[in-house]
This record gives C-alpha cells, structure tokens and sequence, in this order.
C-alpha cells in the first residue's frame, strides 16, 4: 500500500519523511561522483563567479560600472580590487588543492608554496592579459564590418568576455590549480556558447565572431590573429585507450592551427593536425589531415532545386 505523504496541514508526514530521508541518504553511500559530503575543502561557486567579475574589471576596467574610476585615484582603486582579488584568489586555490591532497592522499604536497605560486603567477600576468584584449579586441573591431566601436566590442560581444576568461584559466591550468580553471571556462560556456577548455592555447589577435557553438578542445593551439565564426568545434578525432580499455589523457589530440586562419562557420577540425599559417577552411568543411600554409578549403556547392509557385507541378 503507497504511504500517504501529506498530512492535513499540508506538510509531509513524519512517517513518509523519514522514509525518504533514509532512501535518499542511501543513495549517497556509495563513491560514484555525484555527492561530496565533507565538502568543505571544495572551492566555492559563487567565490568563482566573484573572482571572474573583479578579473574583468581590472582588464575592462569601468564598463562594467563595479565602481568609478577616475585618473587621479586610479591606483587606489586598483590597488584595492587587487588586493581582494588576490585574497579571494587564495582562498578559493587553497581549497581546491586541499580538496586534491585529500582525494588522492598526497599529504606531502606543500598546499601553501602552491597555492602562492598560482596566485602569483596569476596577478603577475595581469598586465601582458591586458595588452594582449587589446590586440582582440581591435581584431574583432577589424574583422567586423558592423563593429561601429571598439566600445561596444568590450560591452557586447560574447567572445572577447569568454577569450577573457579563458586566459587566466589557462593559467591556473598551466599551475594545475584543480577544479576552479573548468569552473570558469564552463560558467562563460553557459553564458556564451563558446566552448574553450582552460587548456586550450589561445595566440594574439584572435577573433570569434558571433561565436554560438564554437567548441575549442584542450589540446588544440591557435596562433595569432586566426579568425573563427560560429559553430566550429577544434576536436578529437579518436581518443586512443590502453590495454585496459581506459582513456589516455594527457595526449595531443586536438588541431593547431597557425598564424593569420580564418575557419568559417559550421566547420569541423579534428585530431592532431596542423592548420598551416594563411589557411582559409570554408564553411562546412570536414577536416582530418594537416594542410600546408596558405591553403584554400571549401565543400562543393550544394545541387539546389527552385520550384516557384505559378510553375505548374
């Protein structure tokens, strides 16, 4: 007989409470990935989603309107977002690299000396980051004829926000901070579209227009002032596994694509080729193999049919 589960006030019965309490902590006994009970180690969401907006501020500093900012006080108030960003900053990598002694038992491991040389490492990149948004963004302003300023690149378009992210996580990548680099690049996925893993490798002057659908993978490379339109995916073409059947990671799997590409949309790069510096690959375009510099790529026209309506049938 099912248990009636509410009771006359509306709330759940104390019978049927209890029951679903303890079938549902059943649920969390086993090791299987989807609970972390003694979470206290792991880094915080909403820490993340902070870190990201005071990182953007200091590249993109007063278009985001956080604070104002002026010429005569500009190193008070930069000072002082810097300095709470490198305690959030701490903070959040010591967490992760707590969580990752205790998930694989490396007690040995200096969480302090690592936590400083990521967070370090990170703020000394500051200023290079900066200088470099600003070759993407006048890479977006020169490859967009609807651009009117660079203005309204920094404040709408979706990919210099996402390239943005992308590089400090590529950072923290790069010091094998655990968790916070994906966390970062997976909350602009989701607000974005663009797909980029923290591994990917990203050159100067690189331009994702529109942007909806690009997948970029975590081994693929891309060099300077390489031009990319939506729907792209940089991919794998196989993932190869050991004598076990268990996945190999850690290998080169995804494309590099040189200097001055431009990859139009819908067009799918996979394995571990080179793109070679000039190339063009056209829209829809399936590629598997290297090709040389200065290249031209593109799908034969489609057959189309065209019936008018007074035509008769």
């Amino acid at each position: 007989m099912k248990q009636k589960c509410c009771g006359a006030n509306g709330h759940l019965s104390g019978d049927y409470l209890n029951s679903l309490v303890e079938r549902v902590c059943a649920t969390y006994q086993d090791a299987r990935g989807i609970n972390h009970i003694e979470g206290m180690n792991l880094p915080r969401q909403q820490e993340i989603l902070h870190i990201i907006d005071m990182l953007q501020e200091v590249v993109f500093p007063g278009f985001d309107r956080l604070q104002n900012y002026s010429l005569e006080s500009l190193s008070y108030s930069i000072g002082n977002l810097l300095n709470e960003l490198y305690c959030e900053l701490f903070d959040q990598i010591a967490r992760s690299f707590r969580y990752q002694n205790t998930n694989r038992n490396c007690r040995h491991c200096n969480i302090e000396e690592a936590t400083v040389d990521a967070v370090q490492g990170l703020m000394d990149a500051i200023p290079a980051i900066r200088e470099t948004m600003k070759l993407d963004v006048e890479a977006a302003y020169a490859g967009d004829p609807a651009a009117v300023t660079t203005d309204e690149i920094v404040v709408s378009y979706p990919a210099i926000r996402t390239i943005t992210i992308q590089r400090f996580a590529n950072l923290l990548y790069q010091k094998r901070v655990p968790l916070i680099p994906r966390m970062m690049t997976e909350y602009s996925h989701s607000r974005t579209g663009i797909d980029i893993h923290p591994g990917a490798r990203l050159g100067r002057g690189v331009f994702i227009d529109h942007g909806t659908g690009v997948v970029i993978g975590e081994t693929a490379v891309i060099g300077n002032n390489v031009r990319i339109y939506q729907g792209v995916t940089l991919g794998a073409l196989s993932f190869p596994k050991d004598a076990c059947g268990v996945l190999v990671k850690g290998t080169k799997r995804h494309p590099t694509i040189e200097d001055d590409v431009t990859i139009y949309a819908g067009a799918t790069v996979l394995g571990d080729i080179t793109v070679g510096c000039g190339s063009v690959i056209g829209g829809n375009v399936w590629l598997t193999e290297s090709l040389p510099p200065g290249t031209k790529i593109s799908m034969a026209k489609p057959e189309q049919t065209v019936k008018f309506a007074r035509e008769q049938p």
